[in-house]
């Protein structure tokens, strides 16, 4: 996108990098492949479908709908029936100059949406092969243009120490933010804000890594299989349920801007991705207005205001919304912009999808609030999150 200056690098701040199929068979050690996560074929719907200690998951090409023709729950039955750039790193760099975007941090899929699965697998070491082969990989697929893609680290969060040391061994490695989850509690582990996680909180502080919360991420097999049913699916249900989960964003940033965990850790970097901006406004002036009301400002007087934290260390994302934008410049150094490549919800003009391209909203929304938000939200925000040249 050129500017009246310098042309704005676009970083695309929520992409999702499909999973080969033989990602855990042909990569994980070798006593570990008979229990790998693998892509069978599920004959009772016909389709190939991800089975992770036992469990049918998702299908193949679930995730994967960037200009697919038919809406959902049909998708591509085979990733070769897929968009290479879902999970082919030259296909996705063509994909990227196509539509006018410079970088895009990357988010995986499976071992994301079905962490439950992974987290149920009954052998440890088997557990960790899983994550740090994943993270292994994502390194080997940004290979081929380093400085185009942010690599964001999945942790056993399970396992505090080995959350810990992963980080460490993926830092170095080149990884430059922590995937991670505000839904612990459902999976019997303690809250997000809960002390058990400043260990983990203190040194992603120390190496300068964000901390991502992806709407979704830590959802439990229930929800998954609702999400996913294609039984008798009704997509007036499906609108409603989709647009409800940023519900789970709301409770998120609100949880953690009156907890005291920003203010454990001033220096770290809190994103909300896929979250929608729309609410933020609200959201802030509601948390306020409450933190005085209730006598929270009484009772913690060396805590900052809720929305202080926020303008300090934390980070929302939009990318199809249009009514709530005459608000941005208030917050635009708290924003940045995704197209959830190549998810049904992304930005991926084709038969099936209503959406106009990355460069068109991006025109639309300059028009709106002008091009010094947009470099922000576009670049400056994205570049000072991951550290990105």
């Amino acid at each position: 996108m050129a500017g009246a200056g310098t042309a704005i690098r676009v970083i695309d701040a929520d992409t999702h990098l499909t999973e080969p199929v033989d990602l855990w068979t042909a990569r994980i050690p070798a006593r570990f492949r008979d229990e790998a996560p693998s892509v069978r074929f599920h004959e009772p719907s016909g389709m190939w479908r991800w089975v992770i200690g036992g469990r049918w998951c998702s299908l193949v090409g679930n995730y994967s709908m960037a200009g697919w023709r038919e809406f959902p729950p049909s998708c591509p039955p085979t990733l070769s029936d897929a968009d290479p750039a879902c999970y082919d790193a030259k296909a996705r760099l063509a994909h990227m100059d196509a539509f006018g975007i410079y970088a895009q941090v990357l988010y995986p899929n499976i071992i994301a949406f079905e962490g439950h699965a992974f987290m149920a697998l009954k052998d440890d070491a088997l557990k960790l092969a899983c994550v740090q082969t994943y993270n292994d990989y994502v390194v080997e697929f940004a290979s081929l243009a380093p400085e185009r893609f942010v690599l964001l680290t999945t942790l056993p969060f399970w396992d505090l120490d080995a959350s810990i040391a992963e980080l460490r061994r993926c830092h170095a490695m080149g990884h430059r933010g922590v995937l991670w989850a505000a839904t612990f509690e459902k999976h019997g582990l303690p809250d997000f804000v809960d002390s058990h996680w400043d260990p983990l909180y203190a040194e992603a502080q120390d190496l300068g890594m964000s901390i991502n919360f992806h709407v979704g991420v830590g959802n439990t097999a229930e929800e998954i299989e609702q999400a996913m049913n294609r039984e008798g699916y009704d997509p007036a249900f499906q609108t409603a349920r989709s647009s409800m989960s940023f519900v789970g964003n709301v409770r998120m940033i609100g949880t953690l801007l009156t907890s005291g965990l920003c203010e454990r850790f001033p220096r770290l970097d809190f994103v909300s991705v896929e979250s929608g901006f729309g609410y933020i406004p609200f959201l802030l002036d509601a948390l306020d207005w409450q933190w005085f009301g209730t006598g929270a400002r009484d009772r913690y007087p060396e805590r900052l205001l809720p929305s202080e934290y926020f303008r300090r260390q934390v980070y929302a994302m939009f990318w199809f919304e249009k009514d709530s934008l005459e608000l941005l410049p208030k917050y635009d150094d708290n924003v940045m912009f995704e197209t959830d490549f190549p998810h049904p919800t992304s930005l991926h003009p084709g038969p099936a999808s209503y959406s106009p391209g990355p460069a068109e909203i991006i025109r639309r929304d300059t028009d709106i609030v002008g091009e010094a938000v947009m470099r922000k939200v576009l670049q400056e925000n994205a570049c000072r999150v991951y550290h990105i040249d």
